[in-house]
């Protein structure tokens, strides 16, 4: 046998879910080369090999987020922080923090924030625009709520994106008003666009420093690999370009596979296919995804698009971003290019439509194998389920969502409905290859929330969301990454430790399966390898 050129020893090494456990991993250049005893795998050294003493610690592979935004959370890096796990759990807390952006700034620079969540705030509001006026008058204000798909600005950032009093409500998006019918700064979904184009945009350099900073970050977490979930849907072209600069010049730290932008308005399919650059092109590092399309919103943002309507508010359905006939047109022509489909849709109106339209595509273009996707998923019928058994479509979920949203999701939809949201356990067993993930920068890009809320479904603050859809550790772990690496065509180079497969290994100091699910929480990542080269180390990991 080939001599190894690493070997990982005495440790706790969870190979994959029917692989189990070994003590050792021998590599040999960036791929594993065997598992097996200590003595087994000592055997195989040679007088070069480096060897690395686990000294007990437990280690997976490389985990991987399906689901998550490399870029924009490089960016946010550099924002005003306002999550609530960063402190802002008040309006004033939410206001000292824009003024004192503002202090440092000049007169006509922007402040922008993101990670607000109204639901963890005292007042169990949004900020008014009023408000940011009067702590921010000189500088045009945006602040994004954590799920993305709401924010409120000030009004010199609503003149900038030439929102007015008579300003009309734009299709797939919302305006809102206060009591007194004047403009509260609040904007969703579609709404948000004119104001996000009037900010100063970022370079194409400006990205990859940003995929750069952020892949370092989740280097740190145990993450070797993402799914950046809507390339271009910011600037457009300029981000794949980036994204082909960073892997081109070494400075891409995680394995990504890139989602392109189908939509509307944010459609940069033309420009990638016109490249060449269809799903599965691309290397171990930067490899072309699926396409997305927006079909509504959020829960915590009430935009999702629901069959029902939210609790204790009768008239609101939520916001659909597309019709039936568009998202036909937009799912049929990336289809006949040969493209796998991730459409975001959160509520079972939005879902339903997406299952539609996946159904007349099939019908015209057979494609085996295609696994189109459905973004988050989160609150579909049990018809809709049998639909996607049927049709092999991938629910990507976000465990996450759980941990962090879970209250608000008591909130918006009621007493009952929350506990079968985000059903991976009937996922599982349904076949249908439910995959783990954060949606980064709505929640924090670290894992470990997202592991528990697989394994525990609980919110931060203990609340159940239904004990009957609880995975066990090595289920949780399995959809981190067998699964993360299955819904993007990857499952053959990775996501498993076995022979053969790519040595990217997340090595952490609690071993998940010999402690109470709130214990993982508290882990912590000691070393992460790509490729078989030690790329973090955290104290004396090694």
């Amino acid at each position: 046998m080939t001599t190894p050129t690493r070997i990982l020893t005495n440790g706790k090494i969870w190979c994959g879910l029917k692989e189990g456990f070994a003590e050792a991993l021998a590599i040999e250049g960036d791929k594993v080369l065997a598992t097996g005893t200590a003595d087994e795998i000592a055997a195989l050294a040679g007088p070069e090999t480096d060897i690395i003493d686990l000294g007990g610690k437990f280690a997976v592979p490389g985990l991987n987020d399906a689901h998550m935004h490399l870029y924009l959370y490089g960016l946010n890096l550099l924002q005003v922080d306002l999550r609530p796990h960063a402190g802002v759990r008040s309006i004033q807390a939410l206001l000292d923090r824009v003024k004192a952006a503002a202090e440092q700034l000049p007169p006509g620079a922007w402040i922008i924030g993101r990670g607000y969540d109204h639901d963890k705030l005292t007042e169990l509001r949004h900020p008014h625009m009023k408000e940011l006026d009067a702590v921010a008058p000189n500088n045009p204000v945006m602040l994004s709520r954590a799920c993305g798909h709401a924010a409120v600005a000030n009004t010199l950032a609503l003149q900038a994106g030439g929102i007015g009093h008579n300003t009309p409500q734009p299709y797939g998006g919302h305006i809102g008003r206060d009591d007194q019918g004047m403009l509260s700064g609040l904007l969703l979904e579609n709404a948000r666009v004119p104001v996000s184009r009037a900010q100063p945009q970022p370079t194409v350099d400006d990205l990859v420093n940003a995929i750069e900073r952020g892949g370092q970050e989740l280097l740190k977490l145990g993450v070797t690999s993402v799914m950046e979930a809507a390339i271009g849907m910011g600037i457009g072209e300029g981000e794949l370009d980036a994204y082909m600069k960073a892997n081109e010049t070494g400075r891409l730290p995680v394995r990504v596979a890139g989602t392109l932008m189908g939509d509307l308005e944010r459609n940069i399919l033309d420009y990638a296919y016109g490249k060449g650059l269809v799903t599965g092109v691309g290397d171990n590092m930067f490899r072309i995804g699926p396409v997305k399309i927006f079909t509504d919103g959020s829960i915590g943002g009430y935009s999702a698009w629901m069959s029902e309507p939210y609790y204790k508010q009768p008239d609101n359905y939520g916001v659909p971003c597309l019709n039936q006939e568009q998202t036909d047109e937009l799912v049929m022509k990336a289809h006949k290019m040969g493209y796998q489909m991730a459409p975001h849709a959160i509520g079972d109106a939005a879902i339903g439509m997406v299952l539609a339209a996946y159904e007349k595509a099939y019908a015209a273009e057979p494609a085996e194998d295609r696994r189109h996707r459905i973004e988050h998923c989160g609150w579909h019928t049990p018809a809709q389920l049998e639909q996607m058994k049927a049709m092999k479509v991938i629910p990507a979920g976000q465990p996450s969502f759980l941990y962090f949203f879970g209250d608000g999701y008591f909130m918006c939809m009621g007493p009952d409905k929350p506990k079968k949201s985000y059903p991976f356990k009937t996922w599982l067993e349904s076949g249908l290859h439910p995959s783990g993930s954060t949606d980064c920068p709505v929640t924090e890009p670290d894992p470990l929330p997202a592991l528990y809320g697989m394994i525990a479904r609980k919110s931060d603050t203990g609340q159940s969301l239904g004990e009957d859809e609880r995975l066990s550790v090595a289920e949780a772990l399995h959809c981190y990454t067998y699964e993360s690496a299955y819904g993007v065509h990857d499952e053959k180079i990775k996501g498993r430790l076995v022979p053969g497969q790519l040595a990217d290994i997340a090595v952490f100091d609690t071993n998940f399966f010999d402690v109470d699910p709130e214990a993982i929480l508290d882990a912590k990542c000691q070393m992460t390898i790509l490729g078989g080269e030690v790329v973090y180390s955290r104290g004396d990991a090694a």
